[in-house]
């Protein structure tokens, strides 16, 4: 079989199986594979591949189909240009997620700043990267996706310093102070994620479900904040559109001010922040 040959037959496997972007994911599971990317892999169309590698490549393209993620099957992915190690013990780094750093980029002289639930590190290490004068924390109460955001960190910016602290929420802290903090928590009501597509089903249901509402963390995390912020210090959160209003109250009542949002590429309302007054 040549490369042409298995692109097509696994992108039509892909389609009956009901994946949306089939010729894309099989172009992808091949070029890992093969250990080159997309564009030498077009080039090559006419080549012929070993036994093995037709192996190795029908078998992930099975596993595909079964609902698990290119991310996870290639245990990589993409995030503002930098390139994440991932795995089950994380979420996959979203470009909705691209909200969350632009806004925290726009807070203006955060020198220290706080990332509560950072999974794989997506949100701290791209911040770090954009701004290296920033003084990163990082928090997952999850130890293997405190580890996977650990190495994401050493091989991608080797230098940073970024302090990472396993446990739930503000109880990893040492005691410290924060210009900024950021976090992408769970917030998916728990009724619905049965609901969702396999391969989000296969990410980590500690860093999606966010309770009977989808606030339960968000509560906590607005709750504590002003504990962990200085005078005038910023909180900036990811939460599903439809809970925006809902949150924007809590943190009102929290003593939150100038509450603003943020929308993402879908033009769908993904970032809430304000500043903290004491």
């Amino acid at each position: 079989m040549i490369v042409r040959e298995a692109l097509a037959q696994g992108g039509t496997d892909l389609k009956f199986a009901g994946i949306e972007t089939p010729g894309l994911d099989a172009s992808l599971l091949l070029a890992f594979v093969l250990n080159t990317n997309r564009t030498s892999l077009l080039a090559a169309g006419t080549e012929t591949l070993s036994e093995k590698v037709c192996s190795a490549f029908c078998e992930l393209i099975e596993r595909r189909c079964n609902g698990e993620c290119v991310a996870y099957l290639i245990g990589k992915k993409e995030f503002r240009g930098l390139e994440f190690e991932v795995n089950p013990s994380v979420l996959v780094p979203r470009p909705d997620t691209e909200t969350l750093v632009d806004a925290a980029l726009g807070i203006r002289d955060a020198v220290r700043v706080l990332d509560l639930c950072t999974g794989s590190g997506a949100v701290a290490i791209s911040l770090k990267n954009e701004m290296p004068e920033l003084e990163i924390h990082a928090t997952d109460i999850s130890t293997e996706a405190l580890e996977t955001a650990k190495r994401n960190a050493i091989r991608l910016l080797p230098n940073s310093k970024i302090q990472f602290y396993q446990g739930d929420l503000y109880n990893a802290l040492p005691d410290l102070k924060f210009d900024l903090i950021v976090s992408n928590p769970p917030y998916i009501p728990s009724r619905e994620i049965e609901t969702l597509s396999a391969e989000v089903q296969n990410e980590p249901r500690i860093a999606l479900d966010g309770g009977a509402d989808g606030l339960d963390i968000i509560k906590r995390i607005i709750s504590g904040a002003p504990g962990y912020l200085l005078n005038r210090g910023a909180l900036l959160m990811e939460a599903d559109p439809r809970l925006m209003n809902d949150i924007s109250n809590m943190l009102e009542k929290r003593g939150f001010k100038d509450i603003q949002l943020y929308k993402d590429i879908s033009d769908s309302q993904r970032v809430i922040g304000g500043v903290y007054l004491e």
